[in-house]
């Protein structure tokens, strides 16, 4: 059982597809050694829906082949069951389809059933970390969920283009769990557009407030990497990591199809020691490149107030 299916649910976090409780399958498949990864997918997919099932598409070892985007994330982080301590990797599903005000809201509940499954498997295996990887507005989930869970239940989260501002990150920084946790910031200049349009659609939870991208709070188990920066990708390189470059200009998704990203999440993930977050920081570039500066290429007229807000400390 190398990927456990759950889905949440108007009472919490079940199995999907299925009425059988959800304890037992979480003891049988926390029996096996290794690190326990929760996935949670974003914006635009449904567990109860045939076609937006998350299951079939990314969450999934065998995803569906008629779509460029699906990239098995349990395979790119290593979850295969051909080894006996590869882990648990857990398919978080939410409703996620509708208007994105109404997706916005139902990430916040789904966070409180995400912070019940991580206290479930924090009293079935105590003393082990749940990790936590999130795309879009999965990274609401995962945020609204700390505020929720025990301490020290989880270890590293990694957001990929997280959809939420950055005083939900602030919160879930100051709780019990996020004071412990690390959490790995992915962003891209290709993901501005996106960010544009969720401050312009969505009321931030304090006025003036930034999305992720450029409103990740600094801490001292906080790092945001710009996966488009040059140098960037040169560090990783020489780290061992060859990222290929972006592709285009836009892209919401450029931080799980990129080749070469799960190698880096996967040792993220499952070496967490040989890639200290301090490390890190001291290597990486300081702060992000301005907003539409991909958009904009250098020697283009930028529009006004188009410009990298400085990160404050928590």
């Amino acid at each position: 059982m190398p990927v456990l299916q759950i889905n949440a649910g108007p009472d919490g976090p079940g199995l999907h597809g299925t009425p059988r409780d959800l304890i037992p399958a979480l003891r049988q498949g926390l029996n096996r050694g290794g690190p326990i990864v929760i996935m949670i997918h974003g914006y635009k997919f449904d567990p109860q829906h045939h076609e937006t099932c998350p299951h079939r598409h990314i969450l999934s070892l065998s995803p569906r082949r008629d779509c460029a985007k699906a990239v098995s994330w349990p395979r790119g982080l290593g979850f295969d069951g051909l080894s006996r301590d590869e882990g648990l990797a857990i398919a978080f599903g939410w409703p996620a389809r509708g208007t994105i005000w109404g997706a916005y809201d139902r990430a916040a509940k789904a966070g409180r059933a995400l912070a019940t499954l991580i206290d479930m498997i924090g009293q079935i295996a105590p003393g082990r970390p749940v990790h936590l990887l999130a795309h879009s507005l999965g990274a609401r989930v995962a945020l609204t969920a700390l505020p929720h869970v025990g301490a020290q239940r989880v270890g590293r989260v990694i957001l990929l283009s997280g959809a939420d501002y950055g005083e939900t990150a602030r919160s879930a920084l100051q709780s019990p769990a996020g004071t412990n946790a690390e959490i790995i910031n992915v962003t891209s200049r290709e993901n501005d557009l996106f960010d544009f349009l969720l401050e312009r659609l969505v009321a931030p939870p304090k006025r003036g407030d930034w999305t992720l991208a450029h409103g990740m709070p600094l801490s001292r188990n906080t790092l945001t990497l710009q996966l488009d920066h040059p140098e960037t990708l040169r560090v990783l390189r020489s780290a061992g990591f060859g990222i290929a470059p972006p592709g285009g200009r836009i892209c919401h998704w450029s931080s799980y199809i990129r080749h070469g990203v799960f190698p880096l999440y996967r040792a993220l993930l499952r070496r967490p020691d040989d890639l200290p977050l301090v490390q890190l920081r001291a290597a990486l570039p300081k702060g992000c490149d301005p907003r539409w500066s991909r958009i904009w290429p250098a020697g283009w007229t930028v529009p006004s107030g188009a410009t990298a807000r400085p990160q404050t400390p928590l």
